[in-house]
């Protein structure tokens, strides 16, 4: 890892850093200067940059610009003894990873300067995947499946029917499999059928012919018409009036159609992909979709996961949703610790990816520092029994509810308890009488490093557990702790925990 470096004209505030890294086994480089440390840099670069923001020969805030001009991803903590709002702000706006006034608590900087080390690390990694914006993002067994559905149907234009909740992608999976398939050349056209009145649904589909109805004054190609020789996605296709679903099934048995008021049958080369959140069967049952639409349809489905189903995507497409709104609204892109992608991973997202990214753009303009906390996210995270889907939270195409979003109810103990695997009976103390004992015996021994030795004994059994439970996904273990991925690592490491 490379060298913490310290900006500072106070030679104690220097040795007082120096000596604290030092004891965490960190490398440290000191600078009295901004000028010496822009001249360091075309040789070197550090892992993290500490500086004081009032020194001789420049400022911190005009060093923090420098250095993001050529090192855009490195944490720059900035220290200052002049704890005004215009230093504040512009530290931020400047990029800066967080703003530390002193005097501050030693034990608390390095804890900062540990976090930004973390951040440093995972812009490293992610720096590669960055680099090609992906379609999609899931490592979670249920979206893999997705995926390999995707590959499997490459070379396909068969009827695809796409299902899952509201808000999990199901335009995105369209748009993959027309892209991967051999009609990728043609055009990719997306309606949603829920989204149209009735009476204009028929001509968005099929066209119109001019005076076919007041208002007509010109001919228009309907969506089959411009999906020719591609793709016509056809969402929410659950909502579609059942007079209009007795013309879909015409033109997918025979591919052939009339424009509204027109008297020429017309003929296009569509591949049909079928979206919907509802249950087709249960449509057909009651009457209101029809049961021979239903099977030309359903020839192949796939169905959406619920983001509450895959977990552990949620930091991965945090990540992802923060740089997208930091590029949507020309800002630099803000970070969130571990503890923050945590509280989300534990919420069970009724609006799913959607809500998520939702929660991000909020989180993009609302959060007041550059590094999202837990006490940065909406009011439904705060409580830390926010595992529950209750509660209103951002919603699609409602700015208003994703600027205010509501608080949701904590999730209760025993429910927790419940979902842990764990007996709400069990005694929750009972194994603090076992440590104790074996403390005092110990200590009574003479037994050196007795901290030390039950620490370490401590994490490994903590770590090891976790890691049986998940069955070796190291992410998804600290996110289960309550630790950072570089954390597990570490002490995995550290500790000679077996994976």
């Amino acid at each position: 890892m490379k060298p913490i470096w310290i900006v500072d004209d106070d030679q104690s505030i220097r040795f007082v850093l120096e000596k604290a890294l030092a004891r965490e086994e960190l490398a440290v480089r000191s600078f009295t200067n901004p000028r010496d440390v822009l001249t360091a840099l075309d040789a070197d670069e550090p892992q993290v940059l500490v500086s004081d923001i009032r020194m001789p020969g420049g400022s911190g805030i005009e060093l923090l610009a420098k250095v993001k001009e050529r090192l855009p991803g490195l944490p720059v903590i900035i220290m200052t003894a002049y704890s005004d709002l215009d230093s504040a702000v512009s530290a931020f706006q400047g990029g800066a990873f967080e703003y530390l006034p002193k005097p501050f608590d030693v034990t608390k900087a390095v804890e900062l300067i540990r976090r930004a080390i973390d951040e440093s690390m995972r812009e490293a990694a992610a720096d590669p995947a960055q680099a090609q914006v992906p379609e999609m993002l899931g490592q979670a067994p249920a979206m893999q499946d997705v995926f390999r559905a995707i590959g499997r149907l490459s070379q396909s234009i068969v009827t695809v029917l796409i299902t899952g909740e509201s808000g999990s992608g199901k335009e995105l999976v369209a748009n993959a499999l027309h892209k991967h398939s051999p009609r990728a050349s043609g055009p990719f056209i997306a309606i949603n059928t829920a989204a149209i009145p009735k009476d204009l649904l028929e001509s968005e589909l099929f066209g119109h012919e001019r005076g076919a109805f007041t208002g007509a004054q010109t001919t228009r190609r309907g969506r089959f018409e411009q999906a020719d020789g591609g793709t016509l996605f056809l969402d929410e296709i659950g909502d579609m009036p059942f007079d209009l679903q007795t013309r879909l099934l015409r033109v997918l048995s025979d591919g052939q159609f009339y424009r509204v008021g027109g008297h020429n049958p017309m003929r296009s080369n569509v591949r049909v992909i079928a979206a919907t959140h509802q249950n087709l069967e249960d449509r057909v049952a009651q009457g209101s979709f029809r049961e021979d639409l239903f099977h030309r349809l359903n020839v192949i489905r796939l169905r959406l996961p619920a983001l509450r189903e895959r977990s552990e995507d949620i930091p991965a497409l945090t990540r992802f949703f923060l740089q997208k709104s930091a590029r949507e609204l020309g800002v630099d892109a803000k970070r969130i610790t571990d503890e923050a992608l945590q509280r989300l991973a534990r919420f069970e997202f009724p609006g799913n990816v959607r809500q998520l990214e939702n929660v991000c753009h909020w989180l993009t303009v609302m959060a007041p520092a550059q590094v999202i906390e837990c006490k940065d996210l909406p009011l439904e995270f705060q409580s830390s029994g926010a595992d529950g889907a209750a509660g209103s939270t951002p919603s699609a195409g409602d700015p208003a509810a994703a600027a205010d979003p509501a608080a949701a109810p904590a999730a209760t103990a025993a429910g927790a308890a419940s979902a842990s695997g764990t007996s709400s009976a069990a005694p929750a103390g009972f194994w603090l009488d076992d440590l104790e004992r074996e403390t005092r015996g110990l200590l009574q021994s003479g037994v050196p490093a007795v901290w030390d030795t039950l620490t370490r004994q401590f994490e490994a059994r903590l770590i090891h557990t976790a890691l049986d439970i998940t069955r070796g996904r190291r992410i998804e273990a600290a996110q289960k702790l309550g630790i950072g991925r570089n954390t597990i690592t570490r002490k995995i490491q550290e500790l000679g925990v077996d994976d």
